[in-house]
């Protein structure tokens, strides 16, 4: 895959595939290992081991101020942060402490959690995933290139890449600019 690189990044930016013709064109990229691989490859970060590194390090300073959070948020983070609590392993901990994140931020849990049955899975992967093709003019070359994965997680899915993967980190929105310097003030 690496020796196809640069082929498919000037396929894939220059004629904006489907994502099902770049399946079919190259299936293996759709596997966990050439995902992250791929990204590696792109940004020179281990994308797994970053992303739960930064997770594990934010974890004590986002339970304190999810705790210290009142009103309605804080009424809907409580029965998460009481579970985190009585969780034993590093998995079901990182995934309340994912849950408790999206609460905070105002999102909805279940546009990123959905539990199904084994048999029901092929029915519940309704994923929406666009790469975005950034240019200045008509006709020029691009200026960036994005992946756009349900947006109605924006706030999480920022905290994921300019926080936790430090990727474009100066560019912030509001509220997730708000949360980078809580956790490191």
């Amino acid at each position: 895959m690496s020796k196809t690189f640069s082929s498919r990044r000037l396929e894939v930016v220059s004629s904006s595939p489907a994502v099902q013709d770049v399946k079919e064109r190259w299936p293996a990229l759709f596997s966990e290992a050439q995902i992250k691989e791929e990204f590696r490859r792109i940004t020179t970060i281990r994308l797994e081991e970053t992303f739960m590194s930064k997770l594990d390090g934010y974890t004590p300073r986002l339970l304190e101020l999810m705790r210290a959070k009142g009103g309605v948020a804080g009424t809907k983070l409580r029965p998460i942060l009481d579970a985190i609590n009585q969780c034993h392993g590093i998995e079901r901990k990182r995934d309340m402490v994912i849950q408790s994140l999206i609460e905070y931020l105002g999102e909805s849990r279940e546009e990123l959690f959905h539990d199904c049955q084994e048999h029901d899975r092929e029915g519940q992967a309704r994923h929406i995933m666009k790469i975005l093709v950034v240019h200045g003019a008509p006709e020029e070359d691009p200026s960036d290139v994005a992946v756009v994965i349900e947006a109605k997680l924006r706030y999480t899915f920022e905290v994921f890449q300019k926080i936790f993967l430090e990727l474009d980190g100066i560019k912030l929105l509001k509220k997730v600019h708000t949360l980078k310097n809580k956790l490191l003030g």
